[in-house]
């Protein structure tokens, strides 16, 4: 157990009993509790392997290579399609984990061996994200726009893609596009300050 981590699980939550719980199993399993992005993370060798989170409606495991394990029991969930990588087992009581303890350490197992085996998830390209007609307008239209585009990271350019397609409505994508056209000018991603 991390000191560090301990404020997580001490405070009063709708989740606190599960919380240890997850705690327990993910430390039978002999990884290393580290505290990421808020939240408990159990890494083997440095390598993030599996963490632990809550919801309004349930708490959960995320495993962040967990689109590489085979998913025996058919468990893992996809938080939504644009997730690559990660899966979530979700759980919305404490006997749900109780139960499963025993199928959740193999989950962690697995996924240690995948981490020793140094396998990456295939993760899409930003050419295969699709490009919102009202920014593609405006990268044919403004070529200064364009190059800094083409020059950010792929992450950021993903982050941009992902942030513009979100909305139905095209004026609202519009007004998007045109909030963050001086902060792509800048170099600088979406959430950059």
């Amino acid at each position: 157990m991390n000191p560090k981590v301990d404020w997580f699980f001490n405070k009063s939550t709708k989740w606190q009993e599960e919380y240890e719980k997850l705690r327990m199993i993910a430390l039978d399993c002999g990884l290393t509790e580290e505290l990421k992005w808020g939240c408990p993370c159990y890494t083997f060798q440095k390598s993030n392997i599996v963490l632990i989170h809550g919801f309004k409606e349930y708490c959960a495991f995320l495993f962040f290579k967990g689109a590489l394990l085979n998913d025996a029991e058919g468990i893992l969930i996809q938080q939504t399609k644009d997730v690559q990588s990660a899966r979530q087992i979700r759980f919305s009581n404490i006997l749900e984990i109780v139960e499963m303890e025993s199928i959740l350490k193999a989950y962690i197992h697995e996924a240690i061996e995948v981490e020793k085996a140094g396998l990456k998830v295939e993760l899409k390209t930003t050419a295969e994200f699709i490009i919102p007609d009202e920014f593609q307008s405006k990268l044919d239209h403004i070529p200064a726009l364009k190059a800094a585009f083409d020059a950010l990271t792929p992450g950021r350019q993903r982050g941009y893609l992902f942030h513009f397609s979100q909305p139905k409505l095209g004026k609202t994508r519009e007004a998007r596009v045109e909030k963050y056209i001086p902060q792509i000018l800048s170099g600088k991603g979406l959430d950059d300050e």
